[in-house]
């Protein structure tokens, strides 16, 4: 498509992410570079003139619901803002987006973001794709960053390698990369020095993040996390999503080790049962994860264990679910993400035999989120009594509340007009299902 007269440059620009972690560090990141270009963030798609869908591919029917959202940007006097999808989508769909949904401009894939200022310019004239998957330079081409309040995510990793039957990952993301020591060393700086004092390092596979230090030593993500607990203001460190096969030694014994290592481990299993990890090509075993976690909680007793968990998948049988709600009731998960499975097009998983039926999905995913709401319940209950130190993050819903985060990720509110930032001890009173209640604690001793 091509226009007789360039339209105008936007002014203003509005993200929306969806999905992972990882989207929402894209989406950051976009941000800060359309700002670098001169143009101004407005508060929604409504008052935006460049609208930036950054999408997820990982559930059932997100393509579907990118064509909604597209339609719902047209405004009442017919006119619409500039229209980019980014991200797993995009990625994925290519060209066949604007052939779908013409009013689409620009279709850039996750690795090829750091071009938008350039799409923008070549979709004034016409559309602009870009769904190329140069990791590395993407990165190197993105403005220092700014400040993100006080915690923020830092992508180290990128891409995935392992090939489980059910992901896209692979597909949309590329293999696995990882950024160099020193660019992630020089971005974890820059945001300490605009406030941040949490970092979370996030990667498809983050603790197969591998690399060379300013000294020439091979390290893992244990010694790049040795090395981010040296940086003036940065006092708590956290990691995800990992992989039980990389989780090596040096990993788990920094958990004991590192002071700014927060007690708190995301690490999926996705089923307890060894024939349906099997089929999903997760080269673990139940009875391998559960030795996994011991061996972390031998060094790291307080440890809060996340995961995730995919049910229904292809051939589960009762008695495979059976084995996952038993595994589920041995580890003791302070938080976990459950879904129905979802065929994704192109994944070997998708045309397997003996998937299972909605209904049966539906009322096996419903038992196993009993159980994990149960156990995340008591795991908040169990801190009533205590003081921890809380990173205060933003303000509560209440006039003079503030809402933190505990060392074990548990959202804590307490009445208090402490700066943002702010580490605050606080004795927990309550622990409800998805949040803590506290006092500030000079006051709950007082």
């Amino acid at each position: 498509m091509t226009r007789t007269s360039p339209r105008p440059a936007p002014k203003s620009f509005h993200v929306k992410s969806f999905g992972c972690q990882m989207n929402a560090y894209d989406g950051a990141r976009m941000a800060e570079l359309l700002e670098a270009q001169g143009m101004t963030a407005a508060d929604g798609s409504g008052e935006a003139d460049l609208v930036v869908l950054n999408t997820c591919h990982i559930r059932e029917k997100a393509a579907e619901k990118v064509y909604s959202d597209i339609g719902r940007l047209k405004r009442a006097d017919g006119s619409r803002p500039m229209i980019a999808v980014a991200g797993c989508v995009a990625q994925a769909e290519g060209a066949e987006i604007p052939r779908r949904a013409p009013s689409v401009d620009i279709v850039v894939g996750p690795q090829a973001y750091h071009n938008l200022p350039a799409l923008i310019e070549q979709a004034r004239e016409g559309r602009a794709l870009d769904t190329d998957m140069p990791v590395l330079s993407k990165f190197g081409s993105l403005p220092r960053r700014r400040a993100q309040g006080a915690s923020a995510f830092l992508t180290v990793q990128e891409g995935c390698d392992k090939f489980c039957t059910y992901c896209v990952v692979p597909y949309t993301r590329g293999a696995e990369v990882s950024r160099p020591w020193g660019d992630v060393i020089d971005e974890a700086k820059a945001l300490a020095d605009a406030g941040a004092r949490e970092i979370s390092l996030l990667g498809q596979n983050v603790n197969a993040w591998e690399g060379v230090d300013d000294k020439g030593r091979a390290q893992g993500l244990d010694g790049l996390i040795r090395a981010l607990d040296r940086i003036p203001g940065i006092a708590r460190i956290r990691y995800m999503t990992s992989h039980p096969n990389d989780m090596r030694d040096g990993l788990i014994a920094a958990h004991g080790e590192v002071e700014s290592l927060m007690p708190f481990l995301h690490l999926p299993v996705q089923s307890g049962s060894d024939r349906i990890l099997k089929a999903m090509n997760r080269s673990h075993t139940a009875a391998g994860y559960l030795r996994l976690i011991e061996r972390v909680r031998a060094v790291r007793a307080d440890i809060a264990i996340s995961g995730d968990f995919i049910v229904g998948f292809p051939g589960e049988t009762e008695a495979d679910f059976a084995e996952t709600l038993a595994l589920v009731e041995e580890v003791r998960h302070a938080q976990a993400f459950s879904f129905k499975y979802s065929p994704r097009p192109g994944t070997p998983a998708a045309t397997m035999t003996d998937q299972v039926p909605p209904a049966v999905m539906d009322e096996r995913l419903q038992r196993l989120q009993a159980l994990i709401g149960a156990q995340a319940h008591a795991f908040n209950r169990a801190s009533e009594g205590l003081v921890m130190p809380v990173l205060i993050e933003r303000n509560g819903k209440k006039p003079g509340q503030r809402l933190g985060k505990s060392p074990w990720l548990q959202s804590v509110l307490v009445d208090s007009d402490v700066a943002l930032g702010t580490i605050l001890d606080v004795a927990i009173v309550s622990g409800g299902p998805n949040s803590l209640q506290g006092v500030v604690a000079q006051a709950a001793a007082a």
